[in-house]
């Protein structure tokens, strides 16, 4: 459903419609043009309104052109009347706000591409805006997080991306590209998602105890791969490796899929990648997943225990959050807050994104605020200590 304010040419016309059943009325037509000064209404999606109408003024106008004596005058005006609503609900559309950009700095296809779609598509229905998502990539996310950065802030350009990327590239570059409290405005915190630590066949072992156990039988062997380089399995991997005091070596492989398929095929001992991306395998029995990052059991995999529960004192959540540019309007921000909070309660969204290995959560901008403060707060010493450093 669509709200209009009566304030509009398009709202004042499209609530005399739903109110005044007789349109073509000579009391209707005075009322479409004089419409009491301020009330919502509630309407049908604005292109069913314009195909209802245009269906029913069509035979009124068609049977007049074509010299049918048994149309009136009442019957005429009231198809008068319905062009121009329909017209009025072309207004609508032009009135309905900006075209707007969902800035997503990684590649199409993958959770966090369906999270924007979604998002957009729903948040964009009840803003009763064209909501758009471009994939900007490159750069570690860089590229759209600049792009986001530099573009007006007038409520056109909204950036979608994890929050490790947000919080943990300007710990690792040398010169960062920017400061997260000026350039930019907080929005939600979109959703969940769980890393974990999974293992291949060239490690025999049934459970994490198992699994460390066998690191330190073959020292020369541990060697885990990670989606890429300063992530939040990167990091991970450094804490495992002072938790348990022993070496370890990373990979960093170009996404998740590949590092599993070395897993399965015995060329890598272990890595630490989204279980979304290991579940399919780890229920094939073609890899286990032993641990996961988050401060609970997974919901995907609750046979599986934490981190925390198998003696290392982490949570390494990831998450997707939204922002929009610094000196954007306030009153803006809250209401795509509002918004999304909204779609992503929708049970055909969380159905959705549940089954790619998202967990909806939704915030408000204080919300998403919060949880940036704590991961930062969490993270930097790790990030410190491992001394990685991102000079372009």
């Amino acid at each position: 459903m669509v709200s209009l304010h009566a304030n509009t040419p398009a709202g004042r016309r499209l609530a005399m419609c739903r109110l005044e059943m007789e349109i073509g009325s000579k009391a209707g037509l005075a009322r479409l043009r004089s419409p009491p000064s301020s009330f919502f209404v509630q309407t049908p999606p604005l292109a069913t309104l314009a195909r209802y109408l245009s269906a029913g003024l069509s035979g009124v106008i068609g049977k007049t052109l074509g010299g049918d004596k048994n149309v009136d005058r009442r019957n005429f005006l009231a198809g008068c009347a319905g062009v121009s609503v329909v017209a009025g609900v072309g207004d609508a559309f032009g009135e309905s706000g900006p075209l707007t950009k969902m800035i997503f700095p990684f590649s199409a296809g993958g959770g966090g591409d369906t999270l924007c779609r979604l998002v957009a598509q729903y948040a964009g229905q009840l803003l009763d805006r064209t909501i758009i998502v471009e994939n900007r990539t490159g750069g570690d996310g860089l590229i759209g997080i600049k792009w986001v950065k530099n573009a007006s802030p007038d409520g056109t350009s909204i950036l979608v991306t994890t929050g490790p990327t947000m919080y943990l590239l300007p710990m690792v570059e040398t010169e960062p590209s920017f400061d997260l409290d000026k350039d930019f405005a907080p929005v939600s915190l979109l959703a969940r998602f769980e890393f974990g630590v999974v293992t291949g066949p060239a490690v025999d072992a049934k459970d994490f105890k198992q699994f460390v156990a066998w690191l330190k039988a073959n020292p020369g062997k541990a060697t885990f791969g990670v989606p890429s380089n300063g992530t939040i399995p990167h990091f991970t991997g450094s804490k495992l490796e002072q938790v348990l005091g022993i070496p370890l070596t990373r990979v960093a492989y170009r996404g998740s899929a590949p590092a599993i398929n070395d897993l399965i095929g015995g060329h890598l001992p272990f890595a630490i990648v989204t279980i979304a991306d290991a579940i399919p395998q780890h229920r094939a029995g073609n890899v286990k997943i032993l641990a996961v990052s988050s401060a609970e059991r997974s919901p995907f995999l609750p046979d599986v225990p934490t981190l925390k529960e198998s003696g290392v004192d982490l949570v390494a959540d990831g998450w997707y959050g939204m922002w929009l540019p610094a000196g954007s309007p306030p009153d803006f921000g809250h209401q795509l807050s509002a918004a999304v909070v909204a779609s992503l309660a929708k049970p055909e969204v969380r159905e959705k994104l549940m089954a790619i290995g998202l967990i909806p959560v939704g915030t408000t901008p204080e919300g998403l605020t919060q949880e940036l403060a704590a991961d930062t707060a969490l993270w930097r010493p790790i990030v410190k200590a491992t001394g990685y450093k991102i000079t372009y």
